[in-house]
């Protein structure tokens, strides 16, 4: 006969662990390739990691340079005599590990723990190629599965002296809004991840070329034009499925500790090329609100329309799925302290019952070192009545 274990012996274990965790030494023997470059603390664009500061955020989009370039370090690149190659001496690599250890109570089961170590290794690699092209990539394992790429992409400053960045390659579509990749969770933010009907369709990871232009008036501008489909395997030599392009324009503006941005997403998708498409349309609003140096929070609200997501040909009824998420961050110690906690409420509502989604999490973060931290997070599924509790490590060298 199968025994499980008790839920209060499981939250004694991870409990356990825990503070065994907090227990461990301070010191980090390696950091990460941005840091371990410049000789700076992960602190200086993390806070905590993987999430962002602005500074961060601007490192980022100057294609992963200082500011000044007198701040480059002068031995980063070998003189070869040919000033159209910019040869870095060493080439940036970075490792993220994500283990989590999770007790389990879903409705009309019993309680069940499970170790999920190595839950994500990630093997990443970025910087710049030349003064005006970067690039950016990551390998990923992820739940046992075979390793696959996921960020991947050139990035090109000023092309041809205007006044836009333009990159190319595999990226999330929502990351103007909010990345996922760097969110303090394991929750997830589910309206970008939602799928409707057989249409392939998200706001994760998909191909194609982003312009980025500082508008007048202060105003960011970000236009998407993308296959559509995600980043699945090529077939029959093509990455995209049909010749449908789909489109995205993102719209935000900075008032003092508020950010305030729209999105708008239009495309059409087909299931089988020269078969019915669907019309897929998103749009929707997004607020960050910063308050203080200890309380940060985020919103994100979307409706998407698809009018034949089953691909059947027939006219009929416009299916509708509303959704966001809000997430509110607090530092006890202010953002470069060792602690953080984050609640995270999601809900998606749908005319199709399998979308339907509500949940709520709470995350508490504490660094170990600055690019190794311990995390707790309690898990609730409202829609199916499930529970979660996980215990995890990332570390980043």
């Amino acid at each position: 006969m199968r025994r499980h274990l008790p839920l209060h012996a499981v939250l004694a274990a991870l409990a356990a662990a825990l503070v065994a965790a907090l227990a461990a030494p301070d010191d980090a023997a390696a950091i990460p390739a941005f840091a371990r470059k410049y000789q700076i603390s992960c602190n200086t664009c993390h806070a905590p990691v993987p999430r962002l500061k602005p500074y961060g955020e601007e490192f980022a989009a100057r294609g992963f340079r200082m500011e000044d370039p007198a701040q480059e370090p002068p031995r980063a690149t070998y003189d070869v005599g040919d000033p159209l190659l910019k040869l870095v001496r060493d080439l940036p690599l970075a490792v993220r590990l994500d283990f989590w250890a999770s007790a389990k109570d879903s409705e009309g089961s019993d309680t069940r723990a499970d170790f999920e170590w190595p839950w994500s290794f990630k093997l990443l690699s970025g910087g710049p190629i030349s003064e005006k092209i970067s690039y950016y990539f990551y390998a990923i394992l992820e739940k046992g599965e075979s390793i696959k790429l996921e960020d991947t992409f050139l990035a090109f400053s000023s092309p041809f002296g205007l006044p836009i960045d333009v990159t190319i390659g595999q990226f999330q579509v929502s990351d103007p809004l909010f990345k996922r990749e760097l969110r303090l969770e394991r929750n997830d933010y589910a309206i970008y991840k939602a799928r409707v009907g057989y249409a392939p369709t998200d706001l994760t990871y998909d191909r194609g070329i982003v312009i980025g232009w500082d508008a007048p008036g202060e105003v960011e501008v970000v236009a998407q034009l993308v296959n559509g489909n995600g980043i699945d395997a090529a077939e029959h030599g093509d990455f995209d499925d049909d010749k449908l392009k789909n489109t995205a324009l993102r719209l935000a503006r900075v008032f003092g500790p508020v950010r305030v941005g729209a999105f708008a997403y239009w495309g059409k998708e087909e299931m089988t090329r020269g078969g019915p498409t669907s019309k897929i349309t998103y749009l929707g609003p997004d607020l960050v609100l910063d308050m203080g140096d200890k309380w940060q929070l985020n919103a994100s609200w979307l409706a998407r329309r698809d009018d034949d997501p089953f691909f059947t040909g027939f006219a009929g009824q416009e299916v509708e799925t509303d959704g966001g998420f809000a997430e509110l961050h607090f530092f006890p110690l202010g953002q470069d302290g060792r602690w953080a906690l984050t609640a995270l409420y999601n809900t998606v509502d749908s005319d199709l019952p399998e979308v339907r989604q509500e949940n709520l999490s709470l995350t508490l973060n504490y660094l170990l070192a600055r690019n190794v931290k311990v995390s707790g997070e309690l898990y609730h599924d409202l829609e199916r009545d499930d529970d979660r509790l996980s215990l995890g490590f990332v570390a980043a060298f």
